[in-house]
């Protein structure tokens, strides 16, 4: 294939050459820093003015300079080079490393003849190595007065212009690299993603519970109502999933004794996709012997106060125009309750499934053959007419059976389960059970879920025999939750599409 280069791609190439026959690799050799960006400018910022305050008040800038000339700290750093002026025989250019950036002063009679011929004839892209003074410039800048000028990686292709950079987002998702060298706002999230997940990791940690691996290729379709991808063994000539949960995985492990286990993984679903919605996504699922839903109801609360507070420094997180209060004391509502507040509809009176499927006609929600039971026509109405209202952190309990085929009956009201899903700002964070450990009652709900399966329900459950056995040896009552982390992570960075916070989203080909 031709390969087809721009005019700056080719005088770019043409410098690559220059610099092979100064006997120089145009993609470098190993460099080791003794510093970043972020440890100088924290060391130095207090010496430090704008250019106002430094021709305002001349007898201070003086004093810092000295300050800083008196300290002697020669830094080796690298980074890519982000802009670049030069005038004679100086010039100035601010580099970019993980941390930041910051300016370097390069002079020919400092760096020498040579390097500094390599300085005039760098580009925009390119990463270079330092080693230089720490100084404070004329107009109160922090700076870097270069000893040495070290080339270490040429780039081939200019980046966007720095004021327009990727403007189109499909392409800043598609080509992430980009995005992160000219994105401030793309690097923040990706730093901030991994403190999220640790934090996770020290709260369970923390509280006893032990951190597990369950397979991503499971053989039985299980532990949430979802489409999977299918695949295909070639050895033991058997089809698999990509995991849609890790629930049953997780309990069994419970069955087997370790009474607190925790699972931060990759779950694949074969559905629709928007805003928040990935082909793959990330959960942290946890068990925990001896407790139930609201066991797992206050385990919640303090998961989230926890991980804002150490990644932020606060409970109040800002969410586009709105703040979220992450503190614990969270509201507490009955599903039933909440279409009753929204739409007037009382489904705790008895009625006849014909009853309900009128209502939710009346209600304009559809009513499809799997459908088999009130149960479904409650959830229609809430996930149509009350999730959108709860802003503040909700956990909305009281699923119906005919949804929640892992979860407890209600000792009260056996229509409905011992369970919660978490709300902030109309979307859903975490779903929870009183997890079920009756094994008739969950092989019945396993037969009631291929029912839907024939009635063309292509997200129930298949029949998990293993699983059902594992329960007649015994599950102790038990609390599980499974919680989004990506939408966690977009909530805590203040994002709005879960492609933005995945450093490789699923987009379409060119």
């Amino acid at each position: 294939m031709e390969l087809k280069l721009t005019e700056q791609e080719i005088i770019r190439r043409e410098k690559m050459e220059k610099l092979k026959e100064m006997g120089i690799d145009p993609f470098g050799k190993r460099f080791d820093r003794n510093s970043d960006t972020k440890k100088i400018i924290t060391e130095f910022s207090k010496y430090t003015l704008t250019k106002e305050e430094a021709e305002a008040n001349p007898a201070l800038l003086e004093q810092n300079k000295s300050i800083v000339e008196g300290m002697n700290r020669v830094v080796k750093i690298a980074g890519r080079i982000m802009t670049k002026r030069r005038q004679g025989k100086a010039g100035f250019m601010n580099i970019q490393d993980k941390e930041g950036n910051i300016q370097i002063y390069v002079r020919q009679d400092h760096v020498g003849e040579e390097a500094y011929e390599i300085f005039k004839a760098s580009d925009i892209g390119d990463i270079i190595g330092i080693v230089g003074e720490v100084f404070i410039t004329n107009t109160g800048a922090l700076s870097i007065k270069s000893s040495q000028y070290i080339h270490l990686s040429k780039a081939l292709r200019p980046l966007p212009e720095k004021f327009h950079g990727l403007q189109d987002v499909e392409e800043a998702r598609r080509r992430r690299y980009v995005d992160l060298i000219m994105n401030q706002d793309s690097k923040r999230i990706a730093l901030t993603r991994p403190k999220i997940i640790r934090a996770i990791q020290r709260f369970f940690d923390n509280r006893g519970f032990l951190e597990v691996e369950t397979p991503i290729l499971q053989p039985i379709l299980g532990g949430a109502a979802a489409r999977p991808f299918v695949t295909h063994h070639n050895t033991l000539d058997m089809p698999f999933y990509l995991r849609i949960a890790t629930e049953l995985p997780l309990k069994r492990l419970i069955v087997g004794g370790l009474e607190a286990v925790y699972e931060i993984g990759r779950l694949f679903r074969n559905e629709g996709m928007d805003a928040t919605h990935n082909p793959e996504f990330t959960t942290v699922e946890a068990y925990l012997a001896y407790s139930d839903m609201e066991g797992m109801m206050d385990l919640v609360e303090d998961l989230f106060a926890y991980v804002a507070t150490e990644v932020l420094g606060t409970t109040d997180i800002q969410k586009g125009d709105k703040i979220i209060n992450v503190a614990k004391g969270w509201k507490r509502l009955h599903m039933v309750d909440g279409i009753k507040q929204t739409c007037g509809v009382d489904f705790f009176k008895e009625m006849t499934f014909e009853e309900a499927s009128a209502l939710a006609k009346e209600h304009h929600i559809d009513v499809p053959k799997h459908f088999t039971g009130v149960g479904h026509i409650i959830n229609a109405f809430f996930e149509k007419y009350v999730e959108e209202t709860l802003i503040q952190p909700t956990l909305v309990y009281g699923h119906p059976i005919e949804i929640s085929p892992l979860a407890k009956k209600n000792d009260k009201d056996p229509r409905f389960t011992d369970r919660f899903e978490l709300f902030i700002d109309g979307k859903e964070y975490a779903n929870a059970f009183s997890e079920l450990n009756d094994p008739i009652d969950q092989r019945e709900r396993f037969l009631k879920q291929l029912e839907e399966k024939e009635l063309g329900n292509d997200e129930a459950s298949e029949m998990d025999v293993d699983f059902v056995e594992a329960l007649e040896y015994g599950m102790p009552p038990c609390g599980g939750i499974g919680i989004g982390v990506d939408r966690l992570v977009m909530l805590i960075t203040n994002s709005t599409s879960i492609r933005d916070i995945l450093l490789f989203p699923h987009v379409k080909n060119k």
